[in-house]
């Protein structure tokens, strides 16, 4: 509000005398206005009543009672006394986990916990103390910054397409059975306050029995691991404290004819992969390792990613863990898993991201090599395969080579061929209808030399685009894609338009990001004609592949 000669100033809401029990005051705010609500039946300048006497006695009396029982509310080392009934009790035997892993450490305390002839009690622990360890409760001291309260659970990834399982944060387990009473305090972590790892601390009237308490919860998360048998992906902040730094995803389910692949290549890629996996027994008995490595290696867009995903998709029994992008510096975190999780399948994508020169950081060790030390590290009869994709085998050639024995193939995947562009075509074509004959279309594909997969199934989106603007501009001619079911009717000649668009000078930058080209040295230049050939800079390959390359896991 505003006063004469004082300028600005606040306003608290007041009373209005005679005003009834809720009213409001409007009053000028330099041009606008402004309300007032009056609390019911306030009026705190009114004569002290005997009425107030009374509040403030009433007022009084629940403080004091609330300090005078302030020693009999819940606390953890009361409880522990009463539940092991005894004075003294025996050390505290602890064992952590990845902040990741407190998904299994409750898939094991639950399991422990569901034997038979096995019962418990579980409280929350809450206090001022969030870092506070089973040994601090035990203490009374500690009774007024802990109390016991309801569990809070927090729900962390157990499986793909949004599986949870509701994970206490800090919970004290009081827990009987035929052969004892153990206390367990089990608590997620909380980086905030300075912890980073999942813990679960035992003690007992017996330390042995604490032992074994502990040894058998870390062989249950072990066994009924959720990540076993399952595609993750690492990726954010190790220390976040949540579980973001693995994600669940589903299997591929891919078939060899989703796959255009030279065979020989195929087959070099499958005896390393899925042929030692089949073979791991007979392997072993003839006193071979099973750890391997394979390298793809080619052009972008070639289908690095998609013929890994038909790997994964084959080796249903597999973990496979896979590491790119910011996720990079997780690789020792990933190999760790991998060993516990075997059989498993660890596939690095552009492993050239971390080739850095050894001279460029000076007392550091660059990420490649870690990789190589984590790969050469796992025991020979670990069923481990390491899967490595790169645009730029000549960035990785001489860590390699000074590393012998770390990769056991290295395959390359090159530009589709005729041949395998013609297969691409007719993969990607799926229900579009095209009257074209067999040479029309391979005329067409002949002028799309040197490209990629993802060029091939444009230039057929394209052609149904074309396909059906022309019977638009017809007046739909029965094939109007807007006002009929079904797809549109392609011709030849949409198809030799799709090809000329995507040819043309003007289409260089598309081309480039689809893939096909090199951004220095490509050329558009053809006449015209339907059976001249346009090569791209690297020409036709041996090979070919379908895939978009980098589209991920789940296309």
């Amino acid at each position: 509000m505003r006063g004469s000669g004082f300028g600005w100033f606040a306003a608290t809401p007041t009373t209005v005398p005679g005003a009834p029990s809720s009213s409001t005051d409007t009053g000028d705010m330099g041009g606008g206005t402004t309300t007032v609500t009056v609390a019911p039946g306030l009026d705190e300048n009114r004569p002290p009543e005997l009425a107030d006497l009374g509040r403030l006695a009433r007022r009084g009396v629940r403080s004091a009672v609330k300090v005078a029982r302030l020693e009999d509310r819940p606390v953890p080392s009361a409880a522990i006394r009463e539940h092991l009934g005894a004075a003294e009790t025996s050390d505290v035997v602890a064992e952590t986990w990845a902040s990741y892993e407190m998904v299994n450490v409750q898939t094991a305390v639950d399991a422990w916990l569901a034997r038979p002839g096995c019962t418990h009690r579980v409280h929350g622990v809450h206090g001022y103390d969030e870092a506070v360890r089973l040994a601090g409760l035990l203490e009374p001291r500690d009774a007024d910054q802990a109390r016991l309260g309801a569990v809070q659970r927090t729900n962390r990834s157990s499986g793909p397409d949004g599986a949870t399982l509701p994970c206490v944060d800090r919970a004290l387990y009081l827990v009987e059975d035929e052969q004892g009473r153990y206390v367990v305090f089990v608590r997620s972590a909380t980086p905030q306050y300075g912890i980073t790892r999942a813990s679960v601390e035992v003690t007992a009237d017996d330390a042995a029995a604490a032992r074994r308490v502990v040894a058998r919860i870390k062989a249950l998360s072990s066994e009924l691991n959720v990540f076993r048998g399952q595609v993750l992906s690492f990726g954010g902040d190790m220390f976040d404290g949540g579980d973001s730094v693995l994600a669940f995803h589903r299997r591929p389910e891919m078939t060899r004819a989703d796959l255009i692949l030279d065979d020989a290549v195929l087959e070099a890629v499958e005896r390393q992969v899925v042929g030692v996996a089949r073979h791991r027994e007979a392997l072993l008995a003839a006193g071979q390792h099973l750890k391997r490595g394979l390298l793809l290696y080619g052009p972008p867009g070639v289908g690095k990613t998609h013929t890994i995903r038909y790997l994964v998709s084959t080796l249903t029994d597999v973990t496979v863990l896979e590491v790119s992008g910011s996720a990079l510096h997780l690789i020792s975190e990933a190999c760790s898993a991998a060993r516990s999780l075997a059989p498993s399948l660890v596939v690095i994508e552009d492993v050239d991201l971390i080739a850095e020169d050894r001279g460029m950081h000076p007392g550091q060790h660059p990420l490649l090599f870690q990789l190589l030390n984590e790969m050469d590290g796992i025991a020979g009869d670990v069923d481990v395969a390491f899967v490595l994709t790169t645009n730029r085998a000549d960035l990785l050639e001489p860590a390699l080579a000074a590393r012998p024995g770390r990769i056991d193939e290295a395959v390359a995947i090159d530009l589709p061929d005729l041949d395998a562009r013609r297969r691409l075509f007719d993969l990607y074509r799926r229900s579009l209808v095209l009257e074209a004959s067999d040479a029309r279309i391979d005329a067409a594909l002949a002028r799309a030399a040197g490209v990629t997969a993802s060029f091939l199934k444009e230039l057929l989106r394209r052609t149904a685009l074309v396909a059906a603007e022309r019977a638009d501009r017809l007046g739909g001619g029965g094939h109007d894609a807007t006002s009929v079911a079904g797809p549109p009717i392609a011709t030849a000649e949409d198809l030799d338009a799709a090809v000329d668009g995507l040819l043309d000078t003007r289409s260089r930058m598309t081309r480039i990001l689809l893939g096909s080209g090199d951004p220095g040295t490509v050329t558009a230049a053809f006449d015209g004609t339907d059976d001249v050939p346009v090569g791209g800079v690297f020409g036709d390959g041996p090979a070919g592949v379908s895939s978009d390359e980098g589209a991920g896991w789940e296309s």
